[in-house]
């Protein structure tokens, strides 16, 4: 198994925590956006989209970090990492859309913009899906240790990597002491691993 990802990438970094998580062994191949390594045609065969992640896993190929995610959930983490009731798959499915909306537009964005790895934008117009989005995160934790299922899954997980470097982008933990709390929680968790 081969998982491609960038230093930079988020996306990149749920995939790798879930990898380490579930004790997957993988081979990791890191690219270098600023060289165009990721807009390759060699590249571009296995993610026409030119971005990563992407899980190469036999003949199979994966790219978008909730594809690799439910992948590799169904396949080595079972009904702990992603439920198949109806109910519970229903809830992953609510944070995952959070995670790729208010916390992927929000939060990486106006980071990327603060840190230089972004050099376009409305560093406003991201700030309040940011700002949005752990709002809603704090909401949910202050009633419960994990967004789903009352235990870790990949709802957490996708959420985590770009809240837990929300500082970096201008929104400090410190208004969310629930979202502070569960990052914590996280980052003790056998198999987390910081970003490359």
């Amino acid at each position: 198994m081969q998982l491609y990802i960038s230093s930079t990438s988020g996306n990149a970094w749920k995939v790798r925590l879930l990898l380490s998580m579930l004790k997957v062994p993988f081979e990791l191949i890191a690219l270098d956006p600023a060289t165009g390594e990721q807009k390759t045609p060699q590249f571009l065969k296995l993610n026409p989209r030119g971005q990563v992640p992407v899980l190469v896993d036999g003949e199979h190929v994966f790219w978008d970090s909730t594809a690799c995610l439910v992948y590799l959930a169904r396949k080595y983490g079972g009904e702990t990492w992603l439920p198949t009731d109806a109910a519970g798959l229903a809830e992953i499915q609510l944070w995952l859309a959070l995670s790729n909306n208010e916390l992927h537009y929000g939060i990486q964005w106006a980071r990327g913009l603060k840190i230089g790895i972004r050099s376009i934008g409305d560093y406003e117009e991201y700030a309040q899906y940011a700002r949005r989005g752990l709002a809603v995160l704090e909401g949910r934790l202050q009633t419960h240790d994990w967004l789903v299922c009352d235990r870790l899954t990949i709802a957490d997980l996708a959420c985590y990597c770009y809240t837990s470097v929300s500082p970096e982008g201008g929104f400090p933990h410190d208004p969310y002491p629930a979202v502070a709390a569960w990052v914590k929680r996280i980052e003790i968790l056998p198999g987390w691993m910081k970003r490359v």
